[in-house]
């Protein structure tokens, strides 16, 4: 083993009775890609905001470079090298590169004279590491991926020799990806090393030297990635074997379920976010729109789904039609044969204070089913809670629970169990997969892939290529309100819908 640059022995943190980290050990070695993967909840964060300094542990011991250290706070992290680029960036908004990269670390009495002794360090370092990005340029007028490289640059222009990188692909296109990877190449070949956390196996085995595997707070494996493969870490990750691959037959598409035409919305800020968009859904088909976040899919959601009323254009299901006069709301979709599995499960999906039997009800509490002549049946709501729960595996199988307690997976699953048993005509599911493990998004793409098959239209919407690519029969890709293209994804590559999701149409590519 060569050198170290950072050494972990025994950490261990509680918040109140839950154990997130518990005598995890680590060793990096300098000049590697090193990556932490695990699923949510597995504390690799929790380890990492301790590394950086937002956290003390309760117990252990850290060493950089060799040398045992005491992490306070951040300014101690960046004070022995280590630096870290946040999966939300830490940037002013308002800021120009130059400013935001010299922010906090300001000397003398003529901030002028800082920043232009700054400008050329910076311009060093951007050559060096090849991380060209215009200095002068505000940073809400540079795309996500340069914003990135603002926050590497920052963390090399105070001295970092350690970066630690958490979900840094959450906001890119797959082409961004890649050259954040190319990056990350050229830090390694200049003697930088890196901590990679992702959930993603694929970014791990395209870009790490050696990876450790985290599971409910502990570490369960170190690894050398060429020595390893996906299948593994997903099994040490979970505990049991998992099927990464999605099984699913040719699609048998019928009659239009919904059709939209020229939807348009604009926010309350006066923003446009939908522009002109027109598609339609079959039954037996999964159409996927694929898209960076922020690009107006949640926009989208929110006013087929009747969250949003509904501006410009028309929206029908089977025969039903909608226009910004009928005045229809989420309800009213339900009664349509539509149900919606919301991209944000806490704060649209579920109610957290309430019990999982409550929940499972929720949106559908007026049916006859529910209620008798004087109160709501008991009985009822007690046999579709306990059914939903058994039939998708929800953990534990405790009716009284209240939702909160649940983790995020089986949150997800309860609401995935309470709108799929309603057996819709067309399932509209938003994020279906957002901070679940590989064990439960396993499941849910079997359930998707049911639906299918029994003839119901699906509309899914995730910023997850892979998940989009392998679920869906048609992929729609948005990019700034607007539909930039359709392809089929039994030819699709990530190439070209990373393309489209740039905003470079098929024309143009």
């Amino acid at each position: 083993m060569s050198a170290l640059a950072i050494e972990l022995t025994e950490i261990t943190k509680n918040f109140g009775n839950v154990c997130a980290n518990k005598d995890v050990s680590l060793k990096v070695e300098s000049g590697t890609i090193h990556g932490i993967i695990g699923e949510n909840g597995a504390g690799k964060s929790t380890l990492m905001s301790i590394l950086y300094g937002f956290y003390q542990a309760d117990s252990g011991t850290i060493s950089v470079q060799e040398k045992p250290v005491q992490i306070q706070n951040a300014h101690d992290a960046i004070s022995v090298g280590i630096g870290m680029v946040h999966q939300h960036f830490m940037l002013v908004d308002t800021f120009t590169v130059l400013e935001n990269v010299v922010l906090g670390t300001e000397t003398g009495f003529s901030l002028k004279k800082s920043l232009e002794t700054s400008k050329l360090e910076l311009q060093r370092l951007e050559k060096e590491y090849h991380l060209e990005v215009d200095i002068n340029a505000v940073i809400d007028t540079l795309p996500v991926g340069l914003q990135q490289r603002v926050e590497i640059l920052k963390a090399l222009y105070r001295g970092a020799d350690i970066l630690i990188l958490d979900e840094p692909t959450g906001v890119l296109t797959p082409q961004e990806a890649d050259h954040l990877f190319r990056i990350l190449a050229e830090l390694r070949e200049q003697g930088k090393t890196v901590i990679l956390i992702t959930h993603k196996l694929r970014e791990i085995m395209a870009i790490t030297d050696n990876v450790s595997v985290m599971r409910q707070g502990e570490m369960v494996a170190h690894l050398k990635t060429a020595e390893t493969n996906r299948e593994e870490l997903a099994e040490l990750m979970v505990g049991r074997k998992v099927l990464l691959r999605v099984d699913k037959a040719a699609a048998n598409p019928g009659k239009p379920v919904l059709t939209v035409e020229h939807l348009d919305f604009t926010d309350a800020s006066g923003v446009h976010r939908v522009k002109d968009v027109s598609f339609k859904v079959h039954s037996g088909e999964i159409v996927g729109i694929a898209g960076v976040s922020g690009n107006g899919q949640s926009e989208l959601l929110a006013a087929i789904t009747g969250i949003q009323p509904l501006q410009k254009g028309m929206i029908q299901i089977n025969d039903e039609s909608i226009t910004p006069a009928s005045k229809a709301d989420a309800a009213t979709m339900r009664r349509f044969g539509m149900v919606h599995v919301p991209e944000d499960r806490q704060r649209m999906g579920l109610v957290t204070s309430f019990s999982a039997k409550e929940n499972s009800i929720l949106g559908y509490h007026n049916d006859p089913a529910y209620n008798g002549l004087f109160e709501m049946d008991r009985d009822a709501i007690h046999s579709t809670c306990q059914r939903g729960m058994e039939i998708y595996d929800v953990r534990p199988n405790n009716l009284n629970l209240r939702a909160s307690l649940f983790s995020g997976g089986n949150q997800q699953k309860l609401v995935v169990a309470r709108e799929m048993e309603r057996d819709p005509d067309l399932l509209v599911i938003g994020q279906p997969t957002r901070g679940v493990d590989i064990g439960a998004i396993e499941f849910i793409h079997r359930q998707i892939i049911s639906m299918r098959d029994a003839g119901k239209a699906v509309l899914l919407v995730s910023v997850e290529l892979d998940e989009i690519l392998s679920l869906s029969d048609r992929i729609l890709v948005m990019f700034a309100g607007q539909i930039m293209g359709e392809v089929l994804a039994s030819t699709a590559n990530e190439r070209d819908i990373g393309l489209l999701m740039a905003g470079i149409k098929q024309e143009a590519a």
